[in-house]
């Protein structure tokens, strides 16, 4: 426990301001700066369980350090600074305390009731009345590759499988593909272009547009392995995303909406109902 630490802690800082008092002390109190007390249960947070006895004292020094420059430099700012500042300075406090406290509120009583589900006939609405802002700025593929070994054994079978592509065939690559460098034969997945060019080393600018060919088979090959790529699909530059490829976003664009429209409805509940009571009242 935490608490075990708490022996090696005999520091008893007093830090007196300027105007010096005389004060009870706390039971359980470690530092003051002039009416601010630091307590033990504060220093308790900030050691870890396992620390050793050197670095628990030397956290706790430097914690009542910084608590204590902090309370400091602030008395001296109070002090110093203009008083219309420091106006400015305390609505900016309050105004952070009240978005603070109503920010965790709201998303609180969100979280507990919002409808997260999305169904399908709002996403494709979500998205025709976006289409514009769903403009791809990569391309886009659908295929499937391996990377196996130049001198594989089976190569040619192993080709034959692969641009075939029936459910025997891909039984048959799932059984050998221990033995492929890398591969991936989910070709009903929309894939950056970008992503496919870091994945595959073979795959560079130079040989980019063989894979912007629909239905295009491809063989690359560098220093030691042989690649095979299935083209299925391509979309470019400028086209627009699909919806099943900026489903999540639209989802996400749909469930914020719904956000707004329920913190405006709880807000609008909470201030009829403080007018009900006569907690609010404005005054002509």
């Amino acid at each position: 426990m935490k608490t075990k630490h708490l022996h090696i802690i005999s520091i008893f800082i007093v830090l007196i301001g300027c105007n010096k008092f005389s004060t009870d002390i706390p039971e359980d109190a470690v530092a003051r700066v002039n009416n601010t007390f630091l307590y033990k249960q504060d220093i308790e947070r900030i050691i870890p369980e396992n620390a050793s006895k050197a670095d628990s004292t030397l956290l706790a020094q430097n914690f009542i350090n910084k608590w204590a420059n902090g309370l400091l430099v602030l008395e001296k700012a109070k002090l110093n600074l203009p008083d219309n500042q420091q106006q400015n300075y305390n609505e900016l406090v309050k105004q952070y305390e009240t978005d603070l406290y109503t920010k965790a509120y709201l998303e609180a009583l969100v979280k507990r009731t919002i409808d997260t589900l999305v169904s399908d006939e709002e996403a494709i609405s979500i998205y025709e009345a976006n289409k514009e802002s769903f403009k791809l700025n990569d391309e886009l593929l659908k295929l499937r590759y391996v990377s196996l070994p130049q001198n594989a054994i089976n190569l040619d079978k192993i080709k034959s499988k692969f641009r075939a592509f029936e459910n025997q065939d891909k039984v048959y690559l799932d059984s050998i593909a221990v033995q492929f460098k890398s591969y991936s034969l989910n070709d009903s997945v929309w894939v950056r272009a970008s992503q496919v060019l870091e994945k595959i080393p073979a795959a560079n600018q130079g040989n980019k547009n063989q894979l912007l060919k629909k239905s295009n088979f491809v063989e690359l090959k560098d220093s030691l392995n042989l690649y095979l790529i299935q083209i299925n699909d391509v979309l470019l530059r400028n086209d627009y995303a699909p919806l099943d490829y900026v489903k999540p976003t639209v989802n996400q664009i749909i469930i914020n909406k719904r956000k707004l429209e329920l913190i405006k409805q709880i807000e609008n509940e909470i201030t009829k109902d403080a007018i009900k009571t006569k907690q609010f009242e404005i005054y002509k």
